[in-house]
């Protein structure tokens, strides 16, 4: 089965088994080092991934992958995680998880955005971009990428001083 097919076995196999736990399957890899393997499942929702999510997810995914035998028989380590603060916002439900956080859009005509997302829905997302608001539809998306802030604008007191 080649890494294409693999994968796609794989998203098939654990979305049912992520989204009964009531996470969305964000994306799976497999990583090979030697005779080492790595499978890699990036899971996320709204609110965010605790660690007791994480574990229960490990034990569903572990079961659902033992009673498949999708990963055959040789080792291999399963790590369940969720998604970095670099993940490229491709989706609606990625954009709305982002809601309030600075974000650099790439948009199809190749001209590049940057705001703060105020809201976003399933037809598109909101930014505030130099004191105005931009309406941005997905289609006109390729995608986004949160921007690192050290120090966020509502870090701050109302009196200016460090909380």
């Amino acid at each position: 089965m080649g890494s294409a097919s693999s994968r796609d076995h794989l998203m098939k196999l654990l979305e049912p088994v992520v989204g009964a736990e009531g996470l969305d399957l964000e994306d799976v890899t497999v990583t090979t080092a030697g005779k080492r393997r790595l499978l890699r499942v990036i899971v996320d929702r709204d609110g965010g991934v605790s660690l007791d999510d994480v574990a229960e997810v490990s034990l569903a995914v572990s079961g659902a992958l033992d009673d498949d035998d999708a990963m055959g028989s040789a080792a291999y380590t399963l790590e369940v995680s969720s998604p970095g603060v670099d993940r490229p916002l491709t989706e609606p439900r990625h954009w709305r998880r982002a809601a309030k956080r600075l974000v650099k859009a790439e948009l199809r005509d190749g001209s590049v955005v940057e705001g703060r997302i105020t809201a976003a829905d399933e037809s598109g997302v909101d930014l505030a971009v130099d004191g105005a608001e931009r309406r941005l539809d997905y289609q006109d998306l390729t995608r986004g990428r949160v921007q690192v802030e050290f120090r966020r604008l509502d870090d701050e007191d109302v009196d200016g001083g460090e909380g």
